[in-house]
Order: C-alpha cells, then sequence, then structure tokens
C-alpha cells in the first residue's frame, strides 16, 4: 500500500493536461484550488497506514491473499459492504469534504460482476482482462477515477440519434490492437486526483446504441485525454492567502469534465465493446453501489455540519434554548436515518455469480433518495442557528487590520469568554459546508450525485415487486387466486 506521500508523489509524475479558468495548470498538485482535493485523497492513504483504522481501512485480497487498501477490494461479505460504509462515515468526520475513491471503488465492483456474468453467456474474455486490471490497481494502489456521466445532450433522444455523436462515449474505430473512442464524461469526481479511467456507459443501450455500449480503463494521462476543471462556490477564496474565509482550508473535492479525444485504447484495457444487452446491468450495479455510498460520506460531513452547529450555538449563547436544542436532535436524527439504510442494504447484501457482493438495490436506492432530501434540511436547521452573520460577515483581512480589527473584532464577538476569531470560524465551516466548496461534496451532490432523484424512484419501482405485495394483502384478505 502507497503511503501518502508515495501518493503524492506518483500525482507529481503524470503528465495531465488541465484547463482551469481558461488557463494551462502546469502543477495540478501545488495550485491552490485544485490542492485540497488531494488533501482529501491523501487521507485515504494516511488512514490506511494508521493501526487504530486497519480494519475498517484494509482488506485481503482475494487475489493474492495481501492487504490492501479497502478502496481497491472487492466486496467478499456482507460485513466487507458494511465495513465500507463505516468506512466512508470515518474519511467524511476527517475531512469533511468529498474524498474521491469511491467512485472508483465502486465501478470495480460493478465491472467485475457484470463481465463475469457477460463471459459466462457470450464466451467473450473480458472478466479476464478486468482481473488483470483489477490485480495492478491493488499491487500499485491507484486511486481510479469510475467514469459514467456522458453529456447526454438532448435527454429525449438515444446516444446513437443525437445531432452531435460525441455527447456519448462511443468507439468510432475498432482496430487489430485495440479501439479508438471519442466523447466526454462529465462531473468527473477526482479525476485529476486519479492514476487511472475506468470508463462504463451511462444509460441501458438499444440495438442502434452498439457503439456506445463501451466500458474500458486507462491511464489519467494518456494520449488524447484532458480535462476541464469545474467551478465551485466560493473557490477563489484559496487564492486569497488566508484560511478562515476558506472555511476548510485543508480539504475539499473537485469535479471535471474529461474529454477524449480520439483516444487509443489497447484490446487488453477493453471491458465491454458492443454487448448492449449488458450494458444496462452494469450502469444498474454501479448506481446501486454508488447510492450505498451516499449513506457513509455524507453522514460522515453531516456529523461536521452538526458538531459546528452545536458550536457555533455555544458560542453565540443560544445552546441552551429549548428549540436549539430541538433542532439538534433533528439534525442528528435525520444523519442517523441516512447512515440506518446505507448499512441496511450493506447488511441485506448477496453474492454475484463472480463472488462479488452486492448490495440490496431496493434499499440502496432508497438511502439515496433519502439523501436527496434530508442534508438538505440539515443545512437549513444548520443555517437556522448559525444565523445571518454566516453570509454577512467581514473577512479575514478585516479581523486582520490594525485599525478596522478591534472594531470587527469587538462588534462580532459572541459569548464573552469565545474570541470572535473562533466564532468566524465556525460560521465559515458551516457556510463552507452549506453553499461554499464543500456544498459540492454535501448540499448539491446530495441530490444529483450517482443519479439523480427520479433515477432512484425508477429503480425503486423495479425493485418494489407490488405483485408479491398484492398477493400478501389477498391471503390475508381471505381473496382466492382463482
Amino acid at each position: 500500500m502507497m503511503t501518502p506521500e508515495q501518493y503524492e508523489e506518483s500525482l507529481r509524475k503524470l503528465k495531465l493536461k488541465v484547463y482551469l479558468q481558461g488557463e494551462l495548470v502546469e502543477n495540478p498538485v501545488d495550485h491552490p484550488i485544485i490542492r485540497p482535493s488531494m488533501n482529501s485523497v491523501k487521507m485515504t492513504y494516511a488512514l490506511a497506514q494508521d493501526p487504530q483504522y486497519e480494519d475498517l481501512m484494509t482488506a485481503t485480497s482475494h487475489l493474492t491473499g495481501k492487504k490492501i487498501n479497502r478502496f481497491t477490494h472487492l466486496h467478499q461479505s456482507a460485513e466487507d459492504l458494511v465495513k465500507k460504509v463505516k468506512m466512508q462515515r470515518l474519511l467524511g468526520q476527517k475531512t469533511a469534504s468529498c474524498f474521491q475513491r469511491c467512485v472508483g471503488m465502486d465501478a470495480i465492483n460493478a465491472v467485475d460482476s457484470t463481465t463475469f456474468e457477460m463471459d459466462r453467456k457470450l464466451g467473450t474474455n473480458y472478466h479476464e482482462r478486468f482481473t488483470k486490471f483489477l490485480l495492478n490497481m491493488q499491487e500499485q494502489d491507484w486511486t481510479v477515477d469510475g467514469a459514467m456521466t456522458d453529456p447526454k445532450g438532448d435527454r429525449s433522444l438515444p446516444p446513437s440519434k443525437q445531432a452531435d455523436p460525441d455527447l456519448f462515449v462511443h468507439v468510432v474505430e475498432k482496430r487489430e490492437d485495440g479501439i479508438i473512442v471519442r466523447g466526454a464524461k462529465a462531473h468527473q469526481t477526482g479525476a485529476i486526483n486519479s492514476h487511472m479511467i475506468l470508463v462504463m456507459p451511462t444509460i441501458a443501450m438499444g440495438p442502434a446504441d452498439v457503439d456506445y455500449a463501451v466500458s474500458f480503463a486507462l491511464p489519467a494521462d494518456a494520449e488524447g485525454i484532458f480535462y476541464i476543471y469545474g467551478r465551485q462556490s466560493c473557490d477563489t477564496r484559496k487564492l486569497e492567502g488566508g484560511d478562515i474565509d476558506v472555511g476548510n482550508k485543508q480539504f475539499g473535492g473537485h469535479e471535471a469534465l474529461m474529454i477524449f479525444d480520439n483516444v487509443f485504447v489497447p484490446w487488453e484495457n477493453v471491458f465491454m465493446c458492443g454487448e448492449i444487452e449488458f450494458s444496462g446491468m452494469l450502469v444498474e450495479r454501479f448506481a446501486g453501489y454508488h447510492r450505498q455510498s451516499y449513506g457513509g460520506c455524507k453522514v460522515g460531513v453531516g456529523d461536521v455540519l452538526i458538531g459546528a452547529t452545536a458550536l457555533a450555538a455555544d458560542y453565540s449563547g443560544v445552546a441552551k434554548a429549548s428549540h436549539v436544542k430541538d433542532k439538534l436532535i433533528e439534525m442528528t436524527h435525520l444523519n442517523e436515518t441516512l447512515y440506518s439504510c446505507g448499512i441496511a442494504c450493506s447488511a441485506e447484501g448477496h453474492k454475484t455469480a463472480s463472488g462479488t457482493y452486492l448490495i440490496d438495490l431496493l434499499l440502496a436506492n432508497v438511502c439515496k433518495q433519502n439523501v436527496t432530501r434530508f442534508p438538505y434540511e440539515i443545512a437549513r436547521l444548520a443555517e437556522d442557528i448559525a444565523g445571518g452573520l454566516m453570509v454577512t460577515m467581514p473577512s479575514e483581512h478585516d479581523l486582520r487590520h490594525l485599525e478596522i480589527g478591534k472594531v470587527v473584532e469587538k462588534y462580532f464577538k459572541g459569548v464573552c469568554d469565545i474570541p470572535t476569531e473562533q466564532r468566524m470560524r465556525i460560521l465559515r465551516l458551516i457556510e463552507n459546508i452549506t453553499l461554499g466548496t464543500a456544498a459540492v461534496g454535501y448540499r448539491t451532490e446530495s441530490m444529483h450525485g450517482a443519479g439523480s432523484p427520479q433515477a432512484q424512484r425508477i429503480m425503486i419501482a423495479r425493485q418494489s415487486n407490488l405483485e408479491k405485495k398484492k398477493e400478501l394483502a389477498k391471503a390475508i384478505a381471505g381473496i382466492s387466486k382463482a
């Protein structure tokens, strides 16, 4: 397993082509806007080295028997699925942001079982190729970006009917030694902090979409791949030199648009190429795993937000008010409900044909459906208790100013024995999680990450088994089957 220092050094060796605010970034690792997101991924390596967290952060490879980082592991039991969620909550607590390796972990587990079943039915050899990739991932302790979401263009049309065929990643040429692909993947979490990219189709495909049913792996800096870094609210505060106004100076997340400009993929790295009947399975399984993930990571960030809100109440002298106590209870209730769903879909997991365990898909989608709602209420209550000062407060530069700093300190003090700076720091942290850069990994991502709310409702409808429920009701009511 890599140490955090080795991970950082490994990123420095990549030759990524990254654009940020219209400029080519020479050194993504040390760029002040990007580096906090790298620090979050770095934490996944740091905790894996800590004996205190060994049980959650590491696992035993079913391929080699060696100890590996859990982010490179295929789930071998329901217990593994539970530990995944507990690990994600821990990392959310440690970073208060998105730590970005979940997508790759969810992708390898989905691709593993899908390629196994595809080979068994069609006689292909994708699973053997994938297993070699996985072995390298475990041995090298790679961070892998799972790339599923395409730009999609006109949502009323399938990939093959789009006016621009590149709005979905597709095969443009098949050669003896591999394939050429073109297109883009949007909203790519942690892509610039990744060693490898694992591409998957974004929807179930029809017969006309055969060129779009493609899955493959490539180095993140492969020839023809480049990135356009996504904006986040308040991101340029990281360029100002201070740390209070950022809210969470050390950690963050990022998203990017990933472009494939006629990229060559050797056959040994191709895990699906035209097998449209299995594209839906891959999407469904990946989405299920990733919706499970939100019952861990969002809960960990929620723990930090609840703690910050309680401190804000302490610092302003309202902690004993009954309505404030009740709001903190409600925040905790909602947060633990999310966690309960993540644990439940894990505990109800089952073995697939490849031996890898899959979560209960119905409960995983229920988990994510709750995540599209509850963090918004948790954030609302946090903003309620924090008060308007959270968004009207002067800057750190004002606090540090030789003349007006004393004025800021005087008039924004709450409880007299708490320094004004501490109060400002907590309010900025709440702002960061609910409105700022961390909101990408908490508030807004809770809505759209792993699929928008309607995507979960479609899956809930598919998995709800209404006919069985009707039969249960008939039996109790005494209605004969005839």
